[in-house]
Parts: C-alpha cells; sequence; structure tokens
C-alpha cells in the first residue's frame, strides 16, 4: 500500500481558499487519488486545525469527510520520545521532526509540506509543487 503523508500546512491550504497553495490542491488530490495512494496526517492535527482556523464549522465538516478516508495516525510515546531528544540534541523544531518521524512510523513513502526547511528523517520531502511534478513524472 502506498502512502503519502500531508504536514499540516499541506492541510490548510486544502482548507483555506486564501492560502497561495489553495489552488494546487486539487491537482495535488487528483494526482493521489489516481496513483491509488493513501494519504496520512497526524491526529495532532484535528486540533490544531480547529484551533486555527476562523470558520469552525467549516473545518469539522472537513474533519468529518476525512475522517474514514485517510489514515489519521497517533504519534505513540516511542515517536514522541525520539522527536524530543533529536529536538534536544539539535536544537531543531518539535513540530517537524513528531511529523516526520509519524510518516516514517506509517510507512509513507513521501512527505509533501510548504516548509523549506523541513527536518529530514530518512523519507522524501517534497513542496508541493515537486509532488505534482513527481506524479507526472511517474516517480510515485
Amino acid at each position: 500500500m502506498n502512502k503519502i503523508f500531508l504536514d499540516i500546512n499541506i492541510v490548510l491550504d486544502m482548507i483555506d481558499s486564501n492560502r497561495k497553495n489553495n489552488s494546487k490542491i486539487p491537482l495535488l488530490l487528483k494526482k493521489i487519488v489516481l496513483n491509488d495512494i493513501d494519504i496520512v496526517i497526524s491526529e495532532d492535527m484535528l486540533s490544531t486545525l480547529f484551533y486555527i482556523q476562523k470558520d469552525k464549522k467549516l473545518v469539522l465538516k472537513f474533519l468529518n469527510t476525512i475522517q474514514n478516508k485517510w489514515i489519521i495516525s497517533p504519534y505513540g510515546k516511542d515517536v514522541i520520545s525520539k522527536a524530543i531528544e533529536i529536538s534536544l540534541q539539535n536544537n531543531l523544531d518539535l513540530e517537524d521532526i513528531l511529523q516526520c518521524l509519524c510518516a516514517k512510523k506509517n510507512s509513507c513513502m513521501a512527505l509533501v509540506t510548504s516548509d523549506s526547511r523541513f527536518y529530514d528523517c530518512g523519507i522524501k520531502i517534497y513542496t508541493i509543487d515537486e509532488a505534482i511534478e513527481a506524479f507526472e513524472n511517474k516517480i510515485f
């Protein structure tokens, strides 16, 4: 089973039509669906999305839609412990490390993010444009 992890900034692009990458989301999702790839996110994103977005009803409807279609994964104590250790040792963003290790734990082949300096935990990291290009070049 092929899986791709979406960072929270990509999920926010889906929900918020005012975000700069919002117009690219339909093409990315089309490529994911046509290639029979499962989407994975971390469960902590649910409350973060609700907290960040002003339109709470929109977020709740979105979460209701994805909960049975996407894999919503907990971190687990091992991922959390390892992420804290890496963050402390390297002075890195804990949230990015958690997301990447969650993607790795779920055997994702790639992670899509808008963060240009995302932590590298050993899986391929793509921007939204790079991911779309990878699909077009049959890399996935």
